[in-house]
């Protein structure tokens, strides 16, 4: 029986609410707060140490030679960063506070916090697990569940799901956010978005062609400049705001618990859609869990496994912490 076009858009609706109200939601909180518990929380015991490795020797020349076919620990960090920010960060946080309230902040942070542990391990055992193929490092999930537990069924479940999500499902919520937010340019407003995809694709590919080293050195030159460039915008329009933020942090633990926020034209929500979608926008804007950023923390070249595990973390915190941050306050406040 084929589908109409609106009944098959209910129906993943449907499927989707279902997945991350009672799997993703408490599958991904559990994983985290387990990794964290069992790791003795470097999240906390460690942050200090993760900030002096990504930032501390930033400016002082690598010591000794890279490896070929391999990134700098930065490089992969950023690369890692430039997949973690983007549409999740903007419009993701504002379709989590439309729909679950101010609360949902709060849960994402949460997630964001136990997702540190995630990450955490999903590094170490991307470095760990890792192979070197026609001179280049490759790693990630596919070669830590085949290497590592040996399941090859759940090897071959995972290959393919994560070549659909990013390969076209997350590439497509990209380029359209881009398309949308073109065309609501004054004087753009009839610019076919098949257009601003192709250029999109042509940009892109002119990076990856160039292959690991060219992809890190974009990254690492764009990457820093993309963040700090959005967290300092956001910072001038909580200057603008400035009376507003106090109340706006009390708005948000307030409706993190009891689910009546309504203020602002944002409906109430029941506290458990603020968790469903602070939890879910938390993956998809950092992605701890998913599977994805391993792949480059994987290639980087340090001393030991755990050193890009901890700059795994920090990559969380600049993500949610920082910049899905700056973009939920900049809405609330206004």
């Amino acid at each position: 029986v084929l589908l109409s076009a609106s009944g098959l858009v209910d129906t993943i609706n449907k499927v989707n609410d279902f997945i991350a109200g009672n799997i993703l939601m408490y599958g991904l909180l559990f994983a985290g707060l387990f990794l964290s518990f069992i790791l003795g929380f470097p999240q906390i015991t460690k942050m200090g140490k993760a900030f002096k490795l990504v930032f501390g020797g930033l400016f002082k020349k690598q010591e000794g030679p890279k490896e070929e076919g391999s990134m700098s620990s930065f490089q992969a960090l950023a690369t890692a960063v430039a997949a973690q920010v983007g549409t999740g960060n903007v419009a993701g946080v504002a379709t989590a506070i439309t729909a679950g309230g101010p609360g949902a902040v709060f849960w994402m942070w949460v997630s964001a916090f136990f997702g540190m542990g995630t990450i955490f391990v999903e590094a170490v055992l991307a470095q760990k697990y890792r192979s070197k193929i026609d001179g280049e490092f490759v790693g990630g999930p596919a070669y830590y569940i085949s290497k590592g537990l040996k399941k090859t069924g759940v090897f071959g479940f995972f290959s393919i799901a994560i070549v659909l999500a990013l390969g076209f499902m997350g590439n497509a919520v990209q380029s359209n956010s881009i398309a949308s937010g073109i065309k609501g340019i004054q004087g753009l407003e009839n610019i076919n978005p098949a257009i601003v995809g192709v250029v999109v694709a042509i940009l892109a590919a002119l990076i990856f062609v160039g292959g690991i080293d060219r992809i890190a050195k974009f990254a690492e030159l764009v990457v820093p400049i993309m963040a700090a460039v959005y967290i300092l915008g956001s910072l001038v329009i909580l200057g603008l705001y400035a009376s507003h933020v106090g109340p706006t942090f009390a708005w948000i633990f307030k409706s993190a618990f009891n689910g009546t926020a309504v203020a602002g034209g944002i409906a109430g929500a029941a506290v458990k859609v603020a968790v469903q979608k602070g939890v879910a926008r938390g993956l998809f804007s950092n992605e701890a869990g998913m599977g994805s950023t391993p792949h480059a923390h994987a290639v980087a070249h340090v001393k030991h496994p755990a050193e890009q595990g901890l700059t795994a973390i920090i990559g969380v915190f600049i993500d949610t912490v920082l910049v899905c941050s700056a973009t939920a306050l900049a809405i609330l406040v206004t």
